[in-house]
């Protein structure tokens, strides 16, 4: 049976603008990283590999709808002790900017998480580990650093590369309602798309794969409430 998600290509359509890259925006303390800090990430994560000659990323969010490498092998995951969360802010340049700044999710402390585990071909792991940190960290110091997790799979357990939120970070955004996060997922949108795009990728792969998160269920429809407020020019409490 086909998903019909609340939130539809046609709220992301209203909500969306032609946006050009506004280049790095920073906040104090951070900087653009640079080769040399995707050099030093990648040597640490392949220093406290448990198996660096077997690398598995798991995904959450959109390295599940939009891998940026090639893989061998897909299978669904488990990570105990993490749930997502819109918590990683503000962003002034992918998903939002000044007017309406995004709110990217990560996984944070805490419950659980179904998602999906790519396993990398070891004779280019290093290559494609090297795209996805330039993909993840943008500036230095990471708000969100890679670290290893083990994941349940119906194979067995895996150790897995993630990427998880730093809760000491400046840019950890906690403690938001459904509502208020709802509030600035309906309007953020940058040069690479706005945060309802995001949301409805991410939520419509995961039920393709069976997987039902009812967090971000909830935010779909929360989200959708918004937009067809504002498009009517009414308020939405909901």
């Amino acid at each position: 049976m086909q998903v019909r998600l609340r939130l539809t290509p046609e709220h992301i359509a209203h909500v969306h603008r032609d946006i050009p890259d506004p280049g790095p925006s920073l906040l104090d303390g951070f900087r653009p990283a640079e080769d040399a800090d995707y050099d030093v990430e990648i040597d640490r994560l392949l220093a406290i590999a448990p198996t660096p000659e077997d690398i598995w990323v798991f995904g959450y969010g959109s390295l599940i709808w939009n891998p940026c490498y090639p893989f061998t092998e897909q299978r669904t995951a488990l990570a105990h002790g993490w749930h997502r969360s819109f918590t990683l802010g503000w962003d002034f340049r992918f998903r939002g900017d000044k007017q309406t700044p995004g709110l990217m999710m990560a996984i944070d402390r805490g419950g659980q998480c179904k998602g999906v585990v790519h396993r990398l071909a070891p004779a280019t792991a290093r290559k494609h580990l090297d795209v996805l940190i330039r993909r993840e960290m943008s500036m230095v110091p990471t708000a969100f650093p890679g670290r290893w997790i083990t994941v349940k799979t119906e194979s067995g357990p895996i150790c897995a590369l993630t990427f998880a939120m730093d809760r000491n970070s400046p840019r950890y955004i906690g403690g938001l309602t459904p509502e208020a996060t709802a509030d600035v997922l309906a309007k953020a949108c940058g040069f690479k798309g706005s945060m309802a795009e995001y949301l409805h990728a991410t939520v419509l792969k995961l039920e393709e794969l069976g997987i039902h998160d009812s967090y971000l269920w909830r935010l779909q429809g929360l989200v959708a409430d918004r937009i067809d407020a504002a498009r009517l020019g009414v308020r939405s409490d909901a």
